[in-house]
């Protein structure tokens, strides 16, 4: 069974928490138990997380919402682009966590040893 891990980053590129869910499980599902708890100024996400309830969960926290609206969203919610620009850090992290041979190419089988790896590749990369 192929799985697919989702990641909440800080403003520096580290790893905050994680899920790993199944691999035909939609982005924005589990966005809202990552943000649960959460402190932030904004939240920069891609298309696919574009969804109300989770815009109305990030004005909760008192934040800003940086994701850009869906082609199919009837009425189109601005975002500022100049801060989208820094969603890359959260490609950033992944690839730094890539760079350990056991997480790119997911040897573990079972997903609970797959998680202990990841949880140790983000210690490692916090204490860089």
């Amino acid at each position: 069974m192929t799985t697919k891990i989702h990641m909440l980053a800080d403003t520096f590129g580290r790893p905050v928490r994680f899920r790993i869910t199944p691999g035909q499980a939609s982005d924005i599902a589990s966005a809202s138990d990552l943000l649960e708890g959460q402190q932030a100024g904004a939240v920069l996400a891609d298309k696919a997380y574009d969804g109300n309830d989770l815009r109305d969960q990030i004005a909760g926290m008192n934040a800003t919402a940086v994701i850009p609206s869906k082609r199919n969203r009837k009425v189109v919610i601005p975002h500022d682009a100049d801060i989208y620009k820094h969603r890359n850090q959260i490609e950033r992290c992944f690839g730094r966590l890539k760079h350990f041979r056991r997480f790119a190419t997911r040897y573990d089988r079972r997903t609970i040893h797959f998680t202990g790896f990841v949880h140790l590749a983000a210690t490692m990369i916090w204490l860089r």
